[in-house]
């Protein structure tokens, strides 16, 4: 007789797994179906419906004239340094002029006059760092980034009714913008 271990001898089936599936059969299957619940709702009716929140959104979103529409342009695509320079002045008037609008807190009103006269003083002065030399360009870059960064926080202060916070950042803005003209 081999020598082999006494549990394999014993007990053979334990060391094979066997693994059982209990499967329905094919025929009870086609008998009882599973009811799913029937809705009038179809693919195409969803689409309308989509296409159709999209179409009315599209007018909300993209639509500048209200204060809260996006504004996608940076620069102008075909803005040269001559119109960009003699643009400049006029925007920066503008900008300037939401004091009035401040002064009798008319703040809706001074956020669309703002967001309208950054956004074009923003591709003016843009363009004109862009054609600078390499080495006053990093200057005029932290100026613009302080400029405009000021105009956020302005059009944020004007948007929770804080009139010394407003007042604040027009001052920062002014002194900005002197500066950068004078640098210009």
């Amino acid at each position: 007789m081999a020598l082999v271990p006494r549990f394999v001898q014993s007990s053979p089936l334990y060391l094979s797994p066997t693994f059982i599936c209990h499967l329905k059969p094919s025929f009870l299957l086609r008998e009882n179906p599973e009811k799913v619940p029937k809705s009038n709702f179809t693919r195409r009716i969803g689409a309308i419906a989509t296409m159709a929140k999209v179409l009315l959104a599209r007018e909300a979103i993209f639509n500048v004239k209200i204060a809260n529409g996006f504004d996608f342009k940076m620069v102008a695509p075909g803005q040269t340094l001559e119109e960009a320079e003699s643009g400049i002045r006029g925007h920066a008037l503008a900008l300037l002029q939401v004091k009035a609008l401040i002064e009798s807190e008319a703040w809706k009103d001074m956020q669309k006059a703002l967001r309208k006269s950054s956004s074009l003083l923003k591709q003016d002065i843009y363009t004109i760092i862009q054609s600078k030399p390499g080495s006053m360009r990093p200057q005029l870059r932290k100026l613009y980034s302080n400029l405009f960064n000021n105009v956020t926080r302005l059009d944020y202060a004007a948007r929770d009714n804080d009139a010394t916070r407003v007042w604040e950042y027009y001052e920062k803005i002014a002194i900005t913008l002197d500066d950068i003209l004078s640098r210009i």
